[in-house]
Order: C-alpha cells, then structure tokens, then sequence
C-alpha cells in the first residue's frame, strides 16, 4: 500500500473521489425502515419489561447490567425514526467490499497492474475483509493470501475460499494474525491491504455514508411521513466500530454536514477498547474477547484512533452487553425480516438498551425526535450459526414450530395459514 503521506487527505471531498473510483464495482445498497422497530426504540425501556412489554421473547431486561437497578428507573423516551443501510447486502456480504476495491485500485494505479499482479497481495481478517479482499483481488486477477484465525466463522472461511484466495489460518489475536502475515510477505513479497488501519480503506468505507446520507433525503422528499415531522435528512448515524475503518471513514464523510456520528461496541471482555479508550484518553492496543460480535474483537487502529478522537468528528461511542446484542438481531430479523450477523446489530441495540445514549438523544433533540441511520455492516452468518446463539428452550422452540400449544399441550389443529 502506499506511503500514508501520499495518500489522498481524509476529507469528505476524498470520500466522494472514492465513491466515484469503486461505484462500478459494489452495489448501492437499500434503506429499510420498520414502525415496529422505531416504536420500540420511541418507547421507554421501563414499558418494554419482559414481564409486560410488547414483545415478550425478544426484549432483554433493561438493567440487567445491574442487579441493584430498577426497571422503573430506565425512563429515557427519546423520539426517533430510523434507517437501516443494508449493507449486509452489499457484494460478499458486508460494506468491506467498499475498502477492499478502493484500497486495491489505488494500489494498482500506483504500482501497475503487472507489478500487483506478479506481488499479489495479502490480509489478515476474521472474515469480511478476508471475502472483500478475495473479491477485489479476484475481479483484477490478482493473487490473494488471507490470514484468518482457525476460529473464523465457517460461512466466511468457505466465501473467501469461493473467490479463490490461498487461505491461511492463525490464532485470533491480531498479534497472531499479524505473524502470520509478516511470513507471508517474506515468502512471496505480496504487498499487505490492511483491513482497517490505512487512508484508502477509510476513504472506501466511509462512501456509505454518502449514500445513506442521499438514500435518507430523497426517501423523505418522497414520503416525509417516514421521518420526524419537519425535517427531511439525518440527524445522526450510529455505526459499529472494531478496527474503526468504518467508523472513521463514516465520520470523514459527514464531517461538516451537522449529522452526528456515534460508535457502538460490544462490552464483554473488555471488547469495548474504543469506549473504555476515550475515557482514560489513550488508545487500546491488545483486545482478547470472544463476544458473539466477531467482527468487532479488534482493536482500534491508529490512523481510526486519531479520527474518532476528535470531538468534531465523532459524538460518542457506547457499549451494549451479548443479550442485549441478541435482542436487537432477534428483532432485526422477526420485525423488520433483515438478515444480519451479530456485529451489525450492535448499532440497533444501543439505539434501544443503552441508556445513556438513549437519554443523550431525548436532551439533545428534544420533543421533535431525530431521524437516525443504523448501519447494518454485514450478514455473512448462517442459519445454524443463528440457532446456536439463541439455543432457545425446548419449550420454546416447539412453540415457535408450532408443535405444542400455549400452555405445552401437544395439539394438532386444521388452522389457515
């Protein structure tokens, strides 16, 4: 890759040359809304209660973070309409694809096309980039090694062998992987697309941002309805962050446009390093966690690190725990029928659990609400995957198949479907 110096500057005018240099080779994906969900989200966590909320299986119990909390107490009403970028419909799976051919086209602009090709190229990832970067390299016929940890997803282990790449395998810190890629390049000089942590991936990613931000504004010219009275764009945009590629590159792309940018992380096991970061003023170098969010157990990079600290680029960063991650997947995909993987969802579910942002967003928009956009980063998961996380209750589970009654009865009814 090339020197950080020659690179383009991180500026939203970057994102756009970049949204124009890729946009033959991704697809523009779709915005989604969903009533049920920006009710839920518009409705104090105090009335959504297991115990008598409107949707009973899926609804964590609001202050399960602490036995001491009342659920009484969680009262944050803040009004909302949301937007969910799909890009677990973008190509591979996952909006890495953005980073992958922006970053690869730079390179082979300036190298040659000969030159990358004789090099080929190589990457660490857990699986999305590992797919983006097999892609890019594949649509150039480019050889492509991916370093994966043995604990990858097996979805994302098979969709980055589909595009032909010579796959690696490691252990799952990025110490590890690391390693792995260092030998790599000695054996065969194939030069190194980093997954996060480099200007042109960070320009990739942040192009879906542009079209959020469009998507959002001709969806409420069109139909205002679908936004809180009065206005017609963004407020804000809540993106998950793990390396921070995306997160940065979101945050470059509206810099400037007055639409808010805020971070979401899982917290277990210290996999919320961004959030604990910007407390204790100092960027977390080594994260070791196995939250269900596997996209999102990396550190920060430096280059995103030196983004997201910036208060005019970023608003905040919040953190959410597995059963509220869950939650917000379960809805995702009964209420609004998307298909995501764990990591796409911990935008929605601090949208809906955490109470501190919750509470920041009724202060700061007051009684006419905000219209948010909700990245959802990918869906390279499986059935079998989904199943696991859930591993609902037998009882349950014949329920939802409809094989037993209410009350446990095994009953067979001739009912319409």
């Amino acid at each position: 890759m090339a020197e950080v110096s020659q690179c383009p500057p991180l500026t939203r005018e970057s994102v756009q040359a970049a949204h124009k240099r890729i946009k033959q080779y991704i697809h523009r994906t779709p915005l989604v809304t969903c009533d049920t969900i920006n009710t839920l989200a518009s409705t104090p966590q105090s009335r959504r209660c297991p115990s008598s909320g409107p949707n009973v299986l899926s609804e964590p119990a609001p202050h399960d973070l602490n036995v001491h909390d009342k659920a009484t107490e969680y009262t944050a009403e803040p009004t909302v309409r949301l937007f969910f970028k799909c890009e677990n419909q973008q190509r591979i799976g996952a909006f890495k694809a953005r980073g992958a051919f922006h970053a690869l086209g730079r390179l082979i602009d300036e190298q040659g096309i000969d030159e990358v090709r004789r090099k080929g190229v190589v990457t660490h990832s857990s699986g999305n980039h590992a797919q983006a970067l097999a892609l890019a390299a594949w649509t150039h016929n480019v050889p492509a090694h991916i370093v994966m940890p043995t604990i990858s997803t097996p979805s994302k282990i098979s969709g980055t062998q589909a595009q032909g790449a010579n796959v690696i395998f490691s252990g799952s810190t990025s110490d590890e992987r690391e390693a792995v890629v260092v030998d790599v390049m000695k054996k065969t000089g194939a030069t190194l697309v980093p997954p996060y942590d480099h200007p042109d991936i960070i320009l990739g990613q942040g192009t879906q941002a542009l079209e959020l931000e469009q998507q959002v504004t001709d969806l409420l010219t069109e139909n205002a309805g679908l936004g809180v009275p009065g206005k017609y764009g963004l407020d804000a945009v809540i993106a998950p962050i793990g390396g921070g590629g995306m997160l940065s590159g979101i945050c470059t792309a509206l810099q400037g446009t007055g639409i808010k940018v805020f971070g979401a992380e899982p917290n277990f096991e210290g996999a919320n390093d961004a959030e604990i970061g910007l407390k204790q003023n100092k960027r977390i170098e080594k994260v070791k966690t196995l939250t269900i969010a596997d996209g999102l157990r990396t550190p920060v990079g430096e280059i995103p690190w030196s983004i997201v600290t910036d208060k005019s680029k970023l608003a905040g960063i919040y953190s959410v725990n597995e059963d509220q991650i869950k939650a917000a997947l379960r809805l995702a995909m009964e209420r609004a029928k998307l298909f995501i993987e764990p990591s796409a969802a911990v935008p929605l579910a601090v949208m809906l659990y955490n109470e501190d942002f919750r509470k920041l967003v009724q202060r700061e928009a007051g009684p006419g609400g905000w219209n948010v956009g909700i990245i959802l980063s990918g869906g390279n998961t499986t059935v079998d995957a989904i199943a696991a996380i859930f591993a609902p209750p037998a009882k349950f589970e014949q329920r939802a198949q409809a094989t037993v009654g209410a009350n446990g009865e095994r009953v067979a009814e001739n009912v319409a479907g």
